[in-house]
C-alpha cells in the first residue's frame, strides 16, 4: 500500500515540475513580443559630416561652417590639410563626406568616380604682393627682375601657383633674371611668402589672392592684369561614397547660397 502511495506522489510531483518548466517555453504574448524580440533598432541620428578642406580655404570655410551650424543645428567636422594629402583618401573612397579643393584636384576627384555634386565658390589667382606702403614702388610682375629687388616665390614643385608663375616668367623671357633675385627663397607655403615680406626680409613676392587677403594688415596686393594661361577654380564637392547623403546634400544646398559671397569676402575672386 505504501509503495502505491509513494509512486502516486512521485508521479504528481514530476507532473507539476514539468508543467512549470514547459510553461516558460511556450510562445510569448503579442505585447511581450513587441516589447522585446520584434522591437526595431533605432537608426543613428548623427548627421555630422566630415569636410576634407584644403588648408588654403580655412578662413572662409570656418565662417561658412559656423553659419551652417548656427542656422541648421547640424555639425561639421573639419579636417584641414593640403589637397594633395586629402586626394589619396578620396581615391580610396573611405574617408570624408565633402572635399573643398581647387583645380586640378576637382578633376582628379571626378576621374576617381568620387564626385557626388560640385558647387563652385570662387577662384584662385596669383597676386603680386609687397610690404605695406609699397616702399620699393613695385608696379608689375616685370619689376621682379629689377636688379637688387629681393623676391620670394612659391616653389613649383609643391605649388600650383608656383607652376603658373614659372610658366608666365618663361613666357615673358624674364625667368632667369627673376630667379637671380629669388636666390634660395623658393618656399612651400603661401604663409612663407607673406611672412618675410611682412618682416622686411623680402621686398616682393607672388602668392594666392585669397591667402594674401589674410595678411593685409602688413602687406598689400599690387593690382596687375591677369596674364596667366590657366584659371584656377575653387569648389566644395560632395563625395559619392558618403553614407550621409541627405546631410551632404543639405550642406551643398547651403553652400550654393552662401559659398560665393563668403569666399568673395575673403578675396577668392579673379
Amino acid at each position: 500500500m505504501w509503495i502505491e502511495k509513494w509512486t502516486r506522489l512521485v508521479g504528481l510531483s514530476f507532473g507539476l515540475a514539468l508543467a512549470v518548466i514547459c510553461g516558460g517555453c511556450g510562445p510569448k504574448s503579442v505585447s511581450e513580443s513587441d516589447a522585446t524580440a520584434t522591437k526595431p533598432v533605432a537608426e543613428s541620428k548623427d548627421e555630422t559630416i566630415m569636410v576634407l578642406c584644403g588648408s588654403s580655404f580655412r578662413l572662409p570655410m570656418e565662417k561658412l561652417a559656423a553659419e551652417y551650424e548656427q542656422k541648421t543645428g547640424r555639425k561639421l567636422e573639419m579636417a584641414y590639410g593640403g589637397s594633395e594629402d586629402h586626394l589619396p583618401r578620396v581615391k580610396m573612397k573611405k574617408y570624408g563626406d565633402v572635399f573643398v579643393t581647387h583645380t586640378p584636384f576637382m578633376q582628379y576627384t571626378r576621374d576617381a568616380g568620387a564626385l557626388l555634386r560640385e558647387i563652385s565658390v570662387g577662384s584662385f589667382s596669383p597676386a603680386l604682393v609687397v610690404k605695406k606702403g609699397n616702399p620699393k614702388k613695385v608696379q608689375s610682375i616685370d619689376d621682379l627682375k629689377r636688379e637688387g629687388l629681393r623676391v620670394i616665390l612659391p616653389n613649383p614643385e609643391y605649388s600650383t601657383c608656383g607652376q603658373m608663375i614659372f610658366t608666365l616668367l618663361e613666357k615673358k623671357g624674364i625667368k632667369e633674371a627673376v630667379l637671380k633675385n629669388v636666390e634660395n627663397a623658393l618656399v612651400r607655403s603661401h604663409a612663407q611668402v607673406a611672412a618675410p615680406i611682412k618682416m622686411g626680409h623680402r621686398d616682393a613676392g607672388i602668392m594666392w589672392n585669397g591667402i594674401a587677403n589674410n595678411w593685409l594688415d602688413s602687406i598689400e596686393i599690387v593690382p596687375t592684369p591677369y596674364e596667366y594661361d590657366q584659371e584656377i577654380g575653387v569648389s566644395v564637392m560632395g563625395l559619392s561614397y558618403t553614407k550621409k547623403k541627405e546631410a551632404v546634400e543639405a550642406f551643398l544646398d547651403f553652400v550654393d547660397k552662401r559659398g560665393k559671397p563668403i569666399f568673395k569676402e575673403f578675396g577668392y575672386e579673379k
